[in-house]
Parts: C-alpha cells; structure tokens; sequence
C-alpha cells in the first residue's frame, strides 16, 4: 500500500509554506472521521513509539483540539488545534500550536496555519494539507525538528488503521447479507460496558462508536442536549461466532424510559427491502408495534416491536450507498 499511494512533501522558503498531497486507501467518510475524531486521532497522529492522547476535542469552527504526545521515556509534549473553520467532509483549517497542560500557548515554538482538504477520488481520498508560517526561521526549525519525518511516520499509522478497519469490513461486511444481532441499550454507561466487552472478547469496534453529538442538525427537531453529546449514538462489537453485539444510550432527555426487560432486542438484518416488510408484518401480528417500518435519517429501512409472546424485535435493512 505505502509504495503506490501518493505522498507529495514541498517546503517553499520563498512563500514559507509546506504543501503535502496524501493519498488513503479509503472511502471520504472513514478518512474525515480519521482526521477528526478524537479516539480514532490517538490511535495513529503520534509517530511510533510515541503515544497521542487527546484532553479535550471540539472538533467544529471555534473549538479547539488539545492533546499531547508521550514518548516511551515518558516525555509529554503539549500541543492544541484551533479550529477556524471546519466544513464537514470537505476541508478544515485553524492554528496549530505547541502549549501547556492547560492550554497556554508556548511563544518560544513556532506556529503555523494549518488548511486540509479532503477529496474523494473514487474509492481512494486524497487529503491536501497547506502549512504557511509567519518567519522562515519558523518553517526551518519544524523541519529541523523532524516534522517530515514524524508526519510520514503518522500517514503510516493512519495506512495500517486503514488497513485494519477494512480487514473487519471483509470479516464482518456491511452489506446485504443477512445477518442476526443482538441490540443492547444502557441508561448512560454503554461505553463502559462496551469497552468491557472489548476486554473480555479480545476484539475490536467495527466502525469506531457514534455519538449522539454525531447527528446532523435538523430543523424540524430541537437540538441535541449538551448533556447526552458524547453519549453512545451506535456501536458494533464482534464476539464469538460470528455473532456481533450493538449497543446504544437511551437516555431521558430522548425520550427513553430504559428498564430491565425493555434493554435487549433481536435484530434481524434481511437480506432485502421486501423480505424486512414481510418479517416486521408477520412477526408483529398482535405484537406492539413502537416504531413501523420506516427509511432513517441514517440510512436504513428500520422498525421495532414485541412481539405477542413480549418479545423485543428490530427490523433493519441497511440500503447500499
């Protein structure tokens, strides 16, 4: 992968920019969200044996990333993004600064404008990186510093997250195939649980975890509440067999009202539109019905119910992109 991808690094002194063109094997959606979340940012930004760990991420115009890379003597650096305008799956740009455990800037270190750009180039992306800097004597400590060579080291990381998440997807495809899962909601405490099971099954999360705070604004509903933001919208745990556990909070502010026995449904993934109507149709006959079937903001045809004998059911067939 890393001899075929294109990788263009040009240091222009006269203008005091680095311009860097990175190709990724991936989709647009799994290469932004590598670019700017958190979790996903801590496992690769670091250049080995390093180690990234993010205190805080607002990853939108105004917010500010703030983390620290560790190396294996224990040395912590500090550094923050300041996010200036952040235009999802498109591009972003901000500061990016070296700083304290609080956040305070370091005037002795240079800083730098920071713009990316991501483009989709069928199913490979393509993310344009722009660094200007005020003084030249800025650009060349970054590189004496060992800036080309850590970011290579860190697009290597990202490369075998890409790979890693891609050998899952070929595991355990997202496609029509029909499958059975079992559905888990929590009060608040999904990904304790879920991390938990990660531990016990010695396996990994399919996609990463969803958040509430994930979800698009929508004008004909209220806003999310600050307080559920970075709760568990979705995730998907392989286990034994084959078999995969979902889970999500199903918080009070949503309009949940969770108890034992309301927590754990079969969901059923057919293999067509057609054959999920009919399975929601005859396997709800004098059942109740608490959400029809219906296409989803996120993409599926989807409905849920008991069945008569008090069984909870989800139906959802995931349309192709």
């Amino acid at each position: 992968m890393k001899s075929i991808l294109q990788f263009d690094f040009i240091v222009n002194k006269e203008n005091k920019t680095i311009s860097i063109n990175r190709e990724f094997a991936a989709d647009l959606d799994l290469v932004w969200k590598a670019w700017t979340d958190a979790e996903i940012l801590d496992q690769w930004w670091a250049p080995k044996p390093y180690k990234n760990k993010t205190k805080s991420m607002d990853c939108r115009s105004g917010g500010v990333w703030h983390y620290n890379m560790t190396s294996p003597e224990n040395e912590v650096h500090w550094c923050r993004f300041d996010y200036k305008e952040v235009v999802p799956l498109q591009h972003y740009d901000g500061i990016d600064a070296f700083c304290d455990e609080e956040g305070n800037i370091n005037p002795n270190m240079p800083r730098n404008k920071w713009y990316n750009r991501f483009n989709a180039h069928s199913e490979h992306t393509i993310v344009e990186m722009l660094l200007t800097f005020e003084a030249l004597e800025d650009l060349e400590k970054i590189i004496a510093m060992g800036f080309k060579e850590g970011l290579t080291a860190g697009m290597e990381n990202l490369d075998q997250y890409i790979e890693a998440k891609f050998y899952l997807r070929k595991e355990h495809k997202v496609d029509h195939t029909a499958r059975v899962t079992s559905y888990l909601n929590f009060p608040g405490n999904t990904e304790e649980a879920f991390l938990f099971y990660k531990k016990v099954f010695k396996s990994d999360f399919l996609n990463g975890i969803q958040r509430f705070g994930d979800l698009p604004a929508d004008d004909n509903n209220p806003p999310i509440p600050e307080s559920i933001k970075n709760m568990v919208l979705h995730v998907e745990l392989p286990i034994l067999g084959g078999h995969i556990l979902m889970g999500t909070d199903a918080p009070k502010e949503m309009g949940f009202t969770l108890k034992q026995g309301n927590n754990l449904h079969i969901c059923l993934e057919p293999h067509s539109r057609e054959e999920a109507k009919r399975i929601f149709d005859e396997l709800s006959d004098g059942g109740n019905v608490t959400m029809p079937m219906a296409d989803m903001f996120f993409g599926a045809y989807f409905g849920e119910f008991s069945d008569k004998f008090g069984i909870n059911w989800m139906i959802n067939f995931q349309q192709k992109k």
